[in-house]
């Protein structure tokens, strides 16, 4: 197995499925059949999952809703999304621990770093909920930090495309893929993986990210075996 502890990113916008908003049932439930698939080989798994499909604070400066305001709406909502996957993942037989960057007791745990490497070791997910607790940083920035503190092996950022591209596939059909990119490539290139800041991050800490399709099945098994799946960046 190639990855002992790995750090998996979802977007909120993926639990969506098919719909227009909220959360799709039949979504949450494949992405824990995925999950459980990994648990069961013994690897150690923390989670961050973005709220999207709820709200971005992005969309409240357009609404006319304070920046700051909008941003800690939006990591109400990443916690909403988490208490809905927490919920899955232990209906599929997984112990879990949801952990919050903002307090509120009754849902979750405040985040404390020896904490939630212990709950790893005693092979508990751990789901991470509303960003780091500040405005004006990312649920991505979220994740590289955390697997940091955690000291993941890997994060793994699941998405719809299967890959970083030369362009956007969605646009461009000329599009080829990268199955290895350096940090200072993606740079260059004006690459869009993660938000800049999340991206420095692991860049400085010698983290490797990996982009990759989560909703095809079997993908983040083969992941965690050392299998080529999606877009390596070191």
């Amino acid at each position: 197995m190639k990855y002992k502890r790995i750090l998996l990113k979802l977007s909120g916008e993926a639990l969506m499925g098919n719909q227009q908003y909220g959360i799709d049932p039949e979504r949450l439930d494949q992405y824990s059949q995925e999950i459980k698939k990994v648990k069961d080989l013994g690897v150690e798994v923390a989670i961050v999952i973005g709220g999207g499909n709820i709200y971005r604070g992005v969309q409240a400066e357009q609404s006319g809703i304070d920046r700051v305001q909008g941003d800690y709406m939006g990591m109400l909502a990443t916690v909403i999304n988490a208490m809905a996957l927490q919920s899955t993942l232990e209906k599929t037989g997984m112990f879990t621990r949801l952990m919050s960057g903002i307090k509120m007791e009754q849902v979750c745990e405040p985040f404390i770093r020896r904490r939630a490497v212990r709950h790893l070791e005693k092979g508990r997910v751990i789901i991470f909920g509303a960003g780091i607790g500040n405005p004006y940083f990312t649920t991505d920035s979220t994740a590289s930090l955390r697997a940091i503190e955690i000291e993941a092996d890997v994060v793994l950022k699941g998405t719809r495309v299967d890959g970083v591209y030369t362009a956007d596939p969605e646009k461009d059909p000329n599009a080829t893929r990268y199955s290895n990119i350096s940090f200072q490539e993606v740079y260059s290139r004006g690459l869009n993986v993660m938000d800049m800041t999340a991206f420095t991050l692991c860049k400085e800490n010698n983290l490797p990210i990996i982009v990759f399709d989560m909703n095809k099945p079997g993908n983040l098994l083969s992941l965690v075996k050392g299998e080529e799946v999606g877009t390596l960046i070191t």
